[in-house]
């Protein structure tokens, strides 16, 4: 117990955890909400690092299993009248089934080629929500009551998604901390050694796409208690990019990096769209002097120059 103290790095994240929890005692209620889709959005983003950091292979198509939980929520609490529980189960079942299909036909391929297969198979997703109007609605999208059925308030939802996102957050920790998890960082690594090995490289990726895929179904689920309206927009290619962004900002690989992308992003977003219309190109900007001055990502830079000052000493 006195080694969870001792850590800077852990002192830092439970100070961080304690201003989560603190948060909407002080902030208005437009930003609780703000800090709600944050945290949501974290969670994507790390259902994507749980791929492209430890598994080697960078997707294009979690936008659609995400948002794909939340058409499925919302069709079945909102319009087939089901319990929001039972909604949210299967919401998170449909997202997991089409990550292990999509696992099965992309795996096999990497690279470049892998980005592409995925890209292809969300613009399908995309395509079905877009032309199946009695289902989806088409672009009219769907709109439900969610947050009113179970009444919770701004402040009461924002608790509720905290306390779900820190037991999703801990459990994507533990999956790759885990031998599996050690096997997909040896696979990033060095593939075809692994095959040497006797590993099987193709189940084991697999394995990690559905898994990632049922991460991303969690966010989606609460995304639509959150949002209460679901469109084509939310399976779109620029959902499985901001994913992808998020990730990518905050550090591929460190899994809690995610945090940090979805809040720079995210916060950002509202910050420069109150004073100028091309608040876009300032986001733009912004992504590239990252990418340039820190390629590992904000905490990946920041886990550098901790490691560096302890070698000095």
């Amino acid at each position: 117990m006195s080694a969870l103290f001792t850590s800077p790095l852990r002192i830092f994240w439970l100070a961080l955890l304690a201003c989560g929890m603190l948060a909407p005692l002080f902030l208005p209620t437009y930003y609780v909400s703000v800090a709600t889709q944050i945290l949501i959005f974290a969670v994507l983003a790390m259902s994507v690092d749980v791929l492209a950091g430890f598994a080697g292979r960078t997707p294009l198509c979690h936008g659609a299993i995400f948002g794909t939980s939340t058409y499925v929520v919302l069709y079945c609490a909102a319009h087939a009248g089901l319990p929001l529980p039972l909604a949210m189960l299967l919401g998170v079942l449909a997202a997991t089934v089409l990550a292990a299909v999509f696992g099965l036909l992309a795996v096999r391929t990497s690279g470049v080629y892998f980005l592409l297969l995925t890209l292809a198979l969300g613009l399908i997703v995309w395509g079905v929500c877009l032309r199946w109007t009695q289902v989806t609605g088409g672009e009219n999208g769907l709109r439900g009551q969610l947050r009113a059925q179970v009444g919770l308030s701004s402040r009461e939802l924002y608790a509720a998604v905290l306390f779900v996102v820190a037991i999703v957050t801990f459990a994507m920790w533990r999956f790759v901390r885990s031998p599996f998890g050690l096997t997909l960082r040896g696979v990033k690594d060095g593939e075809s050694r692994m095959s040497s090995l006797g590993y099987n490289v193709p189940l084991h990726l697999i394995i990690a796409f559905t898994a990632s895929g049922y991460f991303a179904g969690i966010a989606g689920a609460l995304y639509a208690v959150f949002n209460d309206f679901v469109s084509p927009s939310t399976v779109q290619l620029s959902q499985s990019v901001s994913g992808l962004l998020m990730a990518i900002v905050g550090g591929i690989g460190t899994l809690f990096g995610a945090f940090v992308g979805a809040f720079l992003i995210i916060a950002l977003e509202q910050a420069v769209s109150m004073f100028t219309e091309r608040w876009l190109m300032v986001l733009g900007l912004t992504f590239i002097g990252i990418m340039i001055f820190a390629p590992e990502g904000v905490l990946g830079k920041a886990r550098l120059i901790m490691a560096a000052r302890k070698l000095q000493k």
